[in-house]
């Protein structure tokens, strides 16, 4: 094939783009990770971990994985074999969570909700009451899910399971919220927060992050489900003195390093902004198409992907190879029950809005190619409008007028 001018215009919702600075401080030299200076390295980036996953009382373990991995890590460590596990179940990856579970040997009591909506918090408090003999160990969440472009609210999920005094875990996948989503694992009494490096933190994919709440960290010796690659206390024996049970993924962690620079740099609560601004422009431009998204209200809205509806009798598979063979465009797929029937435009990672609208514009001549009766132009203009209206970093002045 061709080489194609130009770059890749990556809009799928992770991997991400990845800031030039961070992509420069992994072109390293392989090092002795048994070295005394290696700690120099690692020890910040639990700590800078941390202040991503705002917490102060967590324990942050990082794997040599994707976000997969962490969910395996979650479960094995404070679970034993015919453990009840409450889940909501609403899109791939919550799918995806709930089949790990079962095959680990848990007993999963699965809420089935329509695709497009998220984790309802009346129904969970409602099975935790019911559990009168609190045999539920752990509710399972998907904070984002990708794959309808919904995000369900942890907080409110928090308060149902302390109305319900119940006294379950809560488990989190932030894989694709983390860094993007305002996520506080303190404030939400959150005990695992699962994440993983290619999404929000702009890094290759390649790192797995679970952050324990020290309540979680108490029962591991009640988890009798087998585990070895990801067991807790192999790392808790390495990790506090800055070395790991195994090799390391050595040029990741100086991405790591790099990565949680930019977000300092940025500004954790501008980072937030600016995901919700480039958010709300795409929304603008899918409410000029005349499109739907998949979220079915604004309550379930995601500020890191929006799954968008194809018209009927349009493949929405079409429009993404379209996308991708004629404009160097590369959208989301719609995944399982909604194949052929969304495609998604990330606007999460190392993003802002001129970025943004060039994927708006791509998108909309693939429309027009595959026979979608937009107006051209029509999506560029409306989140053009609102990123002139609505600057993404929250101090920025407007030039006056001549």
């Amino acid at each position: 094939m061709a080489r194609r001018p130009g770059r890749n215009f990556l809009f799928v919702p992770g991997p991400t783009n990845l800031p030039d600075r961070v992509l420069r401080s992994m072109a390293v030299s392989m090092e002795d990770h048994r070295s005394p200076a290696f700690p120099q390295l690692t020890l910040p980036l639990f700590e800078g971990m941390k202040k991503v996953f705002k917490t102060k009382d967590g324990t942050v373990f990082i794997f040599p994985s994707s976000g997969t991995g962490g969910w395996e890590a979650a479960l094995t460590n404070t679970l034993a074999p015919g453990d009840k596990v409450l889940t909501a179940r609403f899109g791939q990856f919550s799918h995806l969570w709930t089949d790990m579970a079962q095959r680990l040997g848990l007993d999963v009591e699965i809420q089935e909700e329509e695709w497009g909506t998220g984790a309802h918090e009346e129904k969970i408090e409602e099975a935790l009451r019911a559990d009168k003999a609190h045999e539920i160990k752990a509710v399972m969440v998907v904070h984002n899910e990708t794959a309808t472009g919904v995000t369900s609210n942890i907080g409110a999920i928090r308060k149902a399971i302390d109305a319900a005094g119940h006294p379950a875990l809560l488990f989190v996948d932030s894989v694709s919220g983390l860094g993007s989503i305002d996520f506080r694992f303190d404030e939400w009494g959150v005990d695992c927060a699962v994440s993983g490096s290619q999404k929000g933190l702009m890094l290759p994919a390649g790192l797995g992050f679970v952050c324990v709440s020290p309540k979680a960290l108490n029962v591991r010796k009640n988890a009798k489900l087998n585990k070895v690659y990801f067991d807790f206390d192999d790392h808790l024996k390495q990790n506090p003195a800055g070395y790991f049970p195994y090799t390391p993924a050595l040029p990741l962690l100086y991405g790591l390093k790099e990565a949680l620079a930019c977000l300092e740099d940025e500004g954790f609560d501008n980072v937030l902004r600016r995901h919700h601004v480039l958010a709300e422009g795409t929304r603008a431009a899918v409410k000029a198409w005349g499109l739907k998204l998949c979220a079915k209200s604004p309550r379930w809205h995601s500020d890191t992907v929006s799954a968008i509806l194809a018209p009927e009798g349009v493949d929405a598979a079409k429009i993404i190879s379209t996308a991708y063979n004629r404009y160097n465009l590369a959208l989301g797929a719609g995944l399982s029950k909604v194949a052929g029937k969304v495609f998604r435009i990330g606007h999460l990672g190392d993003l802002n809005e001129l970025m943004l609208l060039g994927a708006i514009a791509g998108t909309e001549m693939a429309l027009l190619d595959n026979g979608v009766k937009i107006e051209a132009g029509s999506g560029v203009a409306a989140a053009a409008q609102y990123f002139r209206q609505n600057p993404i970093e929250a101090q920025a002045a407007t030039p006056k007028a001549a």
